[in-house]
């Protein structure tokens, strides 16, 4: 993902105030500005990701209006940046009221620089993940559209879709039960020379055995009571295009040797007929269930496991996607708040517990837990608890937390495998004695 510049605007009329908040950001890229007419300049000039502002703005510092206003304006202005509202111990209710605007949060004075260094912390590296999400959704359209992932497990998921697509190979789609099959399998059918022609889906489990092979085959006028004219079957339906049978798992036993016959000479018999009809159609199935094991336990014939495997993909489940619960949770968040007339963000932790959430049902679950929030929110922020989930560790995202915690990780391995020599350690972690040794002050290991 692309690095977000670190840009902090302090909205601000006392001198002194600024003059600290600028030593204690000092690794931000920070502006001040004393007014709501120059604070709005600065805005309108660049774009910043967080910006700290007091509502006991002049002229009218006692009832913090002109507060109220300037952030009103800035919202306006900036929807995507964090606002920090800042305000003085007897002014609780129009912190509350700032909220309500659309605040990201709000802090009381007097200013305790750690305190409101860990807020805006928080506030940059949600602002990072939004505009990272709004960089995905600014790219133009292409056939993967839907897919949404930033992990390098679904990259490469993707790159062998691409890759497959163009050939006529018959592709198995293996995943969990949510995880994107079928919006891989219509990728599969828009990257191909068969785009312009139907893509035919079936789902396998939801069709009652003694129906699915009418379903799949046809039959013809007189085949079985009722059948009162000559119907087509989905697989002549997608003749010269993409046939997707979805849960082919859970085909019957006794369909599972119709369907091989028709992989291996791609012509079918509708039911109740003597004719045999020559069909033109790639064909991309999809299952959750392990076929391998299936075959072994004599529930899936081998000979069509090999026929359907030509070329094989496996889905990672959610849990497995780095970064990609947190992604597609916001996503689904502008999504649905768009659609219900809501403006909505995740409070602080939310994305964590998104994050760290073991989601069985993968993709599907995450979606309906962000939809059904959102349709039940009466505030403006979503919390882990109105996702159904416990709450996330809020640290996991701070740069240096990560950092410490692999360095000492690395550091404690090179002194057990030197036996605490520290010349051997130094020549292991390739730093010199010195480095070494405030490292280990750093951790206070002796």
């Amino acid at each position: 993902m692309s690095e977000t510049p670190r840009r902090l605007l302090i909205v601000d009329d006392d001198a002194g105030l600024q003059s600290q908040l600028r030593w204690c950001f000092a690794d931000y890229d920070v502006e001040v500005a004393g007014d709501r007419e120059s604070a709005i300049a600065a805005l309108r000039q660049g774009d910043f990701a967080v910006v700290t502002l007091d509502l006991g703005l002049p002229p009218d510092p006692a009832n913090a209006s002109e507060g109220l206003r300037a952030l009103r304006e800035m919202i306006a202005l900036r929807p995507s940046s964090k606002i920090i509202v800042v305000t003085g111990n007897d002014d609780r209710a129009n912190a509350l009221q700032a909220i309500a605007s659309g605040a990201y949060d709000f802090y009381q004075k007097p200013i305790d620089a750690d305190v409101l260094r860990l807020i805006v912390d928080r506030a940059f590296a949600l602002y990072t993940l939004e505009d990272d999400n709004r960089r995905l959704q600014r790219r133009a359209a292409t056939p993967l559209e839907g897919i949404i992932t930033s992990a390098p497990e679904m990259q490469t998921v993707c790159r062998l879709i691409e890759k497959v697509a163009v050939t006529d190979a018959t592709v198995l789609l293996l995943g969990e039960s949510g995880t994107g099959k079928e919006l891989l399998a219509r990728a599969v059918h828009q990257l191909s020379p068969r785009a312009g022609e139907r893509f035919e889906a079936i789902n396998c489990a939801a069709i009652p055995e003694a129906l699915l092979e009418s379903e799949l085959f046809g039959y013809e006028k007189g085949a079985f009571t009722g059948a009162v004219k000559q119907t087509i079957g989905r697989i002549e339906h997608a003749n010269g295009g993409t046939l997707f049978l979805d849960e082919i798992g859970d085909l019957p036993p006794t369909l599972q040797a119709k369907l091989l016959r028709f992989l291996q000479e791609r012509v079918i018999e509708r039911l109740g007929g003597r004719a045999t009809l020559a069909v033109d159609v790639r064909v991309v199935c999809a299952t959750h269930r392990n076929l391998q094991e299936m075959i072994g336990n004599g529930q899936f014939r081998e000979d069509l496991f090999y026929r359907l495997t030509e070329v094989s993909c496996a889905i990672p489940p959610l849990r497995e996607r780095s970064g990609d619960a947190m992604l597609l949770g916001q996503v689904f968040l502008h999504r649905f708040a768009a659609a219900h007339g809501k403006r909505l963000s995740f409070a602080p932790g939310a994305l964590d517990a998104i994050d760290q959430a073991p989601w069985a049902g993968n993709v599907r679950e995450l979606e309906n837990a962000v939809k059904r929030a959102v349709i039940l929110a009466d505030g403006k922020q979503l919390s882990a608890t109105d996702l159904g989930l416990a709450h996330g560790d809020a640290d996991t995202l701070l740069l240096r937390d990560a950092r410490d915690k692999a360095e000492l990780h690395v550091l404690s391995r090179a002194l057990a495998r030197a036996d605490s020599n520290m010349v051997k350690a130094a020549e292991l972690l390739g730093i010199t004695r010195p480095t070494l040794y405030a490292l280990m002050n750093k951790f206070s290991l002796r």
